[in-house]
């Protein structure tokens, strides 16, 4: 395996939440304490992972964590009261609802409930309108931990084409606007698109977002691409189940300059950035207290 070629996620995460760590520190001696509301609702087993992993890297960073834990027969009406509470709370700075939700409660409608001030997830519709105006909002983790990574990889991002596979609300969409936003040509590959394939191979970047286990392989790619792999499928292969992504890593290795692997890539990232969403958020709200309305909130940047 050519290591020169991997983008090292948990190396640039841990990078990312040293930062959000220092920043929280330093709020914390100007009287701010950064708070995130995690709630999770039902006994989903991958949920309650994922939801013991974001406290657990928030404590890390000196982020309080407030955790609700209800049950699976909670009502919409029960979710959005608690919703209401928080998003009148003043110390609670973001408000995290972990999907999948049960199937009696409406997921947009519980999304919208969340303050766009709080959404740290980046799910409301006024920061989703708000990225496709090219506005400081608070954006998706998973395509801004990618924007990160290309970054970090690729340097100045103007011009470069980009080709995003997938149009899911939470990763396509938002990262073709965080991809035009940095002055890429972009292109999003779907389910309708003619000759996929053929687009794909006039990349410089490719963006894989499909939920399809290795169905990118090296015929999709330009050489020296730079390749992200948001894709997490879980297979059983030799007897043994194992997490591959929706690019054929052992094809694309030796024809790109550069990918993500799965695990160990995309992954890290979006916890990172929910932490630094959190922290933003507690930024952005301490300045909204302090200014008169029409005052523009810092948006705060980790290099």
């Amino acid at each position: 395996m050519n290591s020169s070629k991997l983008i090292d996620g948990k190396a640039v995460a841990a990078r990312v939440l040293a930062q959000v760590k220092n920043d929280v520190q330093a709020l914390k001696r100007d009287g701010i304490e950064p708070a995130l509301a995690v709630i999770l609702v039902g006994q989903d087993p991958a949920s309650q992972v994922y939801v013991r992993n974001k406290i657990l890297r928030a404590e890390e960073a000196g982020i309080r964590s407030l955790e609700y834990r209800l049950s699976a027969d909670t009502t919409q009406a029960q979710l959005l009261k608690l919703i209401a509470e928080l998003n009148d709370d003043d110390s609670v700075n973001g408000i995290l609802l972990q999907l999948p939700l049960p199937a009696q409660i409406e997921e947009t409608r519980a999304l919208q409930a969340i303050a766009p001030g709080k959404d740290v997830d980046g799910f409301h519709s006024e920061n989703v309108g708000g990225l496709s105006q090219g506005r400081n909002v608070l954006t998706p983790c998973t395509p801004t931990g990618c924007m990160q990574l290309l970054e970090d990889t690729c340097g100045d991002l103007s011009g470069k084409h980009a080709v995003v596979i997938g149009r899911s609300n939470i990763v396509g969409k938002p990262m073709a606007a965080l991809l035009l936003k940095a002055h890429c040509s972009v292109t999003v590959v779907h389910s309708r698109s003619v000759d996929a394939q053929a687009l794909c191979r006039q990349a410089d970047i490719v963006v894989a977002a499909v939920g399809r286990p290795r169905m990118i392989d090296a015929r999709w790619l330009k050489p020296g691409a730079v390749v992200i792999d948001v894709g997490i499928n879980r297979i059983e292969e030799d007897g043994r189940s194992r997490l591959v992504g929706d690019v054929d890593f052992d094809s694309a290795l030796p024809h790109v300059s550069a990918i993500t692997p799965v695990p160990g890539g995309v992954g890290p990232m979006t916890i990172a950035f929910l932490m630094k969403n959190t922290l933003i958020a507690a930024v952005q709200q301490a300045h909204a207290q302090a200014q008169p309305a029409s005052s523009e909130a810092p948006c705060l940047s980790i290099s």
